[in-house]
């Protein structure tokens, strides 16, 4: 049997500290809202922390094999750089979360699928820390509007032709560095002719190596 706590709804905060592996032995339910500003890791990856909104939807249970277990979902609007206009725009994302509670290394290793390890100490725990943990690694890796923010002609093709004549200029000089590098160095003696002279005189076999200096 799962209660649900009256006290949270998605237009309320969500609570900060509370002790999961007590809500999850009482089947606990909770809902609320995370201000993106209380994120201090996520901040830096986003245009502005005063755009956007994370609602969170937080079930806290016991499985088949006495796993406690939090399940649920994020579902948020963050403030990201458009990669083409380079100004904020609001990106949705909604992650999903299946986090098995353990103690430590050790039974995190052993954890059975769906459940991903989420160690714990006894007691309270910083429900923020794992909403934001989540988040980052859901985070797209680029953002764009959803439609064109600029105008088409302004997109930087004229910098892209200039690159490829930089490119073919650079290509024609390094040509003609190597041709005259070869017509210099055909004139010259040969510097290494000398060590033709030691072939057969060194040999050098993987027997004379060292494996704790060539083992990568």
């Amino acid at each position: 049997m799962s209660s649900t706590m009256p006290s949270n709804n998605l237009s309320s905060v969500l609570p900060r500290q509370l002790d999961p592996r007590k809500f999850a032995q009482q089947g606990v339910d909770i809902r609320g809202s995370v201000d993106v500003k209380a994120l201090d890791r996520l901040k830096p990856l986003l245009a502005s922390a005063d755009m956007g909104k994370i609602n969170v939807t937080l079930l806290f249970g016991v499985d088949e094999q006495r796993i406690r277990n939090v399940t649920g979902s994020i579902d948020a609007e963050l403030a990201m750089i458009c990669q083409r206009c380079l100004e904020p725009v609001l990106e949705s994302l909604t992650v999903s979360i299946n986090l098995g509670i353990v103690w430590n290394d050790e039974k995190a290793a052993a954890l059975s699928k769906p459940w991903e390890p989420w160690i714990l100490e006894e007691g309270q725990a910083d429900i923020y820390q794992m909403i934001e943990d989540e988040l980052i690694l859901g985070l797209p890796i680029v953002a764009y509007h959803p439609t064109e923010c600029i105008a088409h002609e302004m997109y930087n093709t004229e910098s892209v032709d200039d690159e490829t004549k930089a490119n073919s200029a650079l290509s024609t000089s390094e040509n003609s560095l190597s041709e005259a590098a070869s017509v210099k160095m055909a004139n010259k003696p040969n510097p290494f002719q000398v060590l033709e002279e030691l072939k057969g005189s060194l040999k050098l076999t993987s027997d004379n190596l060292d494996p704790d200096v060539t083992k990568h």
